[in-house]
């Protein structure tokens, strides 16, 4: 049974930090990534980690964001620090069992399953 279940999300002041959590289940995945969508807004890659575990973010949130995998627990983190505004968006978690590689773990549309997703609002 794949589910993939977010979360960690929340409201927080500007410079404020929150810790995303992405549970798994159902296979091993390959590539796991975070996505995010603001109301108006297209879809964005935020953050990805490829079959080789290389970390790809996007340049929105390079130096603030980290995104980290537990293995073990099947697993996925994503660490938000110095949030500002422009971070507020539903954060959606995605995985593929397919390998990925580098920065097309951006690419929404490579993707095969989904979370419900975790808002995070940023004020």
């Amino acid at each position: 049974h794949v589910q993939l279940v977010e979360s960690g999300g929340g409201s927080v002041q500007a410079g404020g930090s929150l810790r995303l959590s992405c549970a798994a289940s159902g296979y091993t995945y390959n590539c796991m990534g975070w996505f995010r969508q603001a109301p108006g807004k297209e879809r964005e890659g935020v953050a990805g980690i490829d079959s080789y575990g290389s970390t790809s973010y996007a340049d929105s949130v390079k130096g603030r964001f980290t995104i980290s995998k537990d293995n073990a627990k099947n697993t996925l983190y994503l660490q938000m620090n110095s949030l500002k505004p422009e971070d507020t968006a539903m954060y959606y978690c995605a995985a593929i069992r397919l390998s990925i590689l580098g920065t097309s773990s951006l690419k929404g549309s490579l993707y095969t399953y989904w979370g419900q997703g975790t808002q995070v609002t940023v004020s």
